[in-house]
């Protein structure tokens, strides 16, 4: 397959599976469209209680090593928390959202039927302060008496950002839920075309539940049900921009980040940046010392302990309606998922169970 047309098919991957409404703690309504859009390629899909989707190809030779590749399926958004009078829902957020950022938002409310609003703004003549609402004091104007909301909008409904994507300039993307279903569509789109007979494990490839809401996270039910020989996690990371620090961001367009840190297996991480250099993937070397803020510090200490090696892909704009990744960066993410879960040194030295030197 040429690059082009990989690239073309990984966007579009990325933009249906980034289009689903799945915000955190309403991932099972999302199970049966995860498996229509990411099931191509697999032996098998579950979901289970808790909302995570769990994907399967199998290497096909008896006893295997088992391997974990995650991305949590869950989304900022919010939640409704109450119905006034004129037309609006009070809601309040779902995840970390800078209020900031969500006057004039444009929004989905997935009730008893689909709605479509915008986030109510103040106009700047009619202020008393620069202050911002607090979250709970957000408003959703949607055109429909109280009456009629109160039959469509049961209190808890959840409220996404719209679906709307735009291609930039530089070969980036720009649009909601890039956080982390971009990953997820990489990760899926890595192992769906891997061939069978190339693969060192069994691989299990999680969209994982509450990521965003819970620390613990959705990944530790569907990690101890796999229990994995050993895992990849892989979230989004900060993308450099005017301001931030270089310790702590990667560039866009230059490749992943691998991230040390005192949740991350030492030596998987050391095998996975070897990986990387006999590969030529571009990468970048970040340390977060006392945990990754990823589903890392979850797998990690599941069952018996699970090595796992932390993976970011560079994103702008970071929990908005308008977050950008690079299709370049992507396609680089893809190409090391396929090289980890294909590499038989890597799992013959995690299977072993122990620390291994390098």
């Amino acid at each position: 397959m040429s690059e082009n047309k990989r690239k073309e098919q990984l966007k579009q991957l990325i933009i249906s599976l980034c289009s689903v409404s799945s915000v955190s703690g309403f991932e099972k309504r999302a199970s049966e469209k995860v498996k229509e859009l990411c099931s191509e390629g697999f032996d098998e899909f579950y979901s289970d209680s808790v909302g995570n989707c769990t994907l399967v190809k199998r290497c096909g030779r008896e006893n295997a090593p088992r391997v974990l590749v995650d991305a949590h399926l869950d989304e900022v958004g919010m939640i409704v928390s109450g119905i006034c009078d004129g037309g609006f829902l009070r809601v309040t957020n779902m995840g970390g959202i800078d209020v900031s950022i969500l006057q004039a938002a444009d929004v989905m409310i997935y009730g008893n039927e689909i709605l479509r609003g915008v986030i109510g703004s103040t106009p700047p003549h009619l202020k008393k302060s620069d202050d911002l609402p607090k979250p709970n004091e957000l408003l959703v104007d949607v055109g429909l008496p109280k009456e009629k909301l109160e039959e469509l909008v049961p209190l808890g409904t959840p409220v996404g950002f719209a679906p709307v994507y735009t291609e930039l300039l530089g070969e980036k993307l720009c649009g909601k839920a890039f956080d982390d279903k971009a990953c997820g569509a990489c990760a899926v789109f890595a192992v769906a075309n891997t061939p069978r007979e190339n693969l060192a494990a069994d691989v299990y490839v999680t969209l994982s539940a509450m990521e965003e809401t819970n620390r613990l996270g959705g990944v530790s039910a569907s990690t101890f049900a796999i229990d994995p020989d050993y895992a990849m996690t892989i979230d989004v990371g900060f993308a450099r921009t005017p301001g931030t620090k270089d310790l702590e961001t990667s560039k866009m367009g230059e490749g992943i980040s691998i991230t040390a840190s005192a949740s991350t297996h030492r030596v998987l991480t050391e095998l996975c940046e070897k990986l990387c250099d006999k590969h030529e993937i571009p990468y970048t070397v970040l340390a977060s010392p006392m945990g990754t803020g990823t589903n890392a510090t979850s797998v990690n200490l599941v069952g018996l302990g699970i090595p796992v090696v932390d993976v970011g892909l560079p994103l702008a704009s970071m929990h908005t309606y308008v977050e950008v990744i690079s299709l370049t960066d992507a396609l680089t993410l893809c190409d090391l998922v396929s090289r980890f879960i294909c590499d038989k040194d890597i799992a013959a030295k995690m299977t072993q169970r122990e620390e291994i030197e390098l």
